[in-house]
């Protein structure tokens, strides 16, 4: 793979044509496997990464094969036609794209490979006890040291920690700055003795979530990504990847599963015996209505970020995606009526419903909440005024978040 890196792609020819080419030739598109002996994810990736299919808005020199938006475009639905996955990674990978963006070239050419291929995995180290909607008001200390910088602090509802190779950092580095200045970001190595892991197991049975705790930990300098006490900006673009996730469906997924779990609420009133009751149609029609106007919205915020913007759209979107799957959870109660209160194997479809009720929450409170979004979609997409934040312009170390 390291060959390839020094090497740029080349695009010949009718890029439908390539790609479908390409796929033809090593994804089983019958049985939805690559269509090496071993059947290795992993393997395929490479693959992927190797022909420039991965991130293939990116230039040339860096994985990709420089097309505009349309070939883009052409390229991502070929995958999805066939079931395989590793395109559109430019719009959805939020290592990848935070380092595209800011990172240094050493920074680039070490970890994006590998993140692009799934060699490595990732978590987001923002919020903590103290600073969840408010993460600006974070106290995790990161004190440069020579080349290194030692991290102190405490992180909490952090997703997927504990298989994490890297954490994506946020942590205060100038306490006599306003508190949205004094921030920088970095990769940390997550796998070192300076990083407890527990997890929070959640009402569901699921345990996506892990406080973390930052014990002398330890973080090169060069993974600093920005400059630093520029943290925050480079954050609004690893938060708006994170968010056109969410708005795109992540919060349906099942812990252990990368398959969107969608299911059908006209499949769920026949088998009832309610699809025709006018009440339960039109409930249908709504909460239909309201994810295909946010795959619209996706859709729109997709091609923003693949131009490289961080736009507030990508808050509609996981906004609108929390309003869809509690309002696909309320449908299915009403639905199901009486048996939606059973649970257990014997009653998988009420078993069901009462997991996507619960669950719905993660989707309202994760990459920000419901409130969070809709403070900014008032500001930065309707232009309402900012809200009042008192301490906004005073040095961190004096403000109400240090002394209380």
């Amino acid at each position: 793979m390291n060959d390839v890196l020094s090497q740029p792609v080349v695009v010949e020819g009718d890029v439908a044509a390539e790609v479908e080419a390409f796929l033809t030739k090593h994804w089983d598109k019958e049985n939805g496997r690559p269509r090496d002996a071993d059947g290795r994810i992993r393997g395929w990736m490479e693959k992927v990464f190797e022909a420039g299919w991965a991130v293939a808005s990116w230039p040339r020199e860096w994985f990709g094969r420089g097309l505009d938006k349309d070939d883009a475009r052409t390229v991502l639905a070929a995958f999805r036609k066939a079931g395989a996955p590793g395109a559109g990674q430019d719009r959805t990978n939020i290592s990848a794209a935070t380092l595209m963006t800011f990172g240094t070239d050493e920074l680039k050419r070490g970890l994006i490979p590998g993140f692009l291929t799934g060699k490595y995995t990732n978590c987001l180290l923002y919020s903590e006890p103290g600073a969840g909607s408010d993460l600006a008001a974070l106290r995790t200390r990161a004190e440069r040291k020579g080349d290194e910088y030692i991290v102190n602090g405490q992180k909490v509802w952090t997703s997927g920690a504990h298989k994490a190779d890297f954490g994506l950092l946020i942590a205060r580095t100038d306490w006599d700055v306003p508190k949205h200045q004094g921030i920088s970001f970095f990769f940390i190595d997550m796998r070192q003795p300076g990083v407890e892991i527990r997890p929070i197991n959640q009402i569901t049975g699921d345990s996506h979530f892990n406080e973390v705790f930052l014990d002398n930990a330890v973080v090169p300098a060069k993974n600093l990504v920005g400059k630093e006490g520029e943290g925050w900006k480079v954050l609004q673009t690893a938060l708006a990847v994170e968010r056109l996730i969410m708005g795109d469906g992540a919060g349906e997924r099942r812990q252990g599963s990368s398959k969107s779990n969608v299911v059908s609420l006209i499949d769920i009133a026949r088998e009832a015996g309610k699809i025709n009751d006018p009440l339960i149609r039109q409930e249908i029609a709504r909460a239909t209505a309201y994810r295909q106007l946010n795959a619209l919205n996706v859709a729109r915020a997709k091609e923003e970020m693949a131009q490289g913007t961080s736009s507030p759209i990508m808050s509609l979107g996981k906004l609108a995606m929390s309003r869809i799957l509690h309002t696909d959870a309320a449908v299915m109660t009403q639905i199901l009526g009486a048996a939606s209160m059973l649970d257990g194997a014997d009653n998988e479809r009420a078993a069901d419903v009462n997991y996507r009720t619960a669950n719905a929450y993660m989707t309202s409170i994760g990459g920000g909440t419901d409130q969070i979004q809709r403070n900014i979609i008032s500001e930065r997409v309707l232009g309402l005024p900012r809200e009042i934040e008192l301490d906004r312009d005073v040095p961190f170390r004096t403000s109400r978040a240090v002394t209380g």
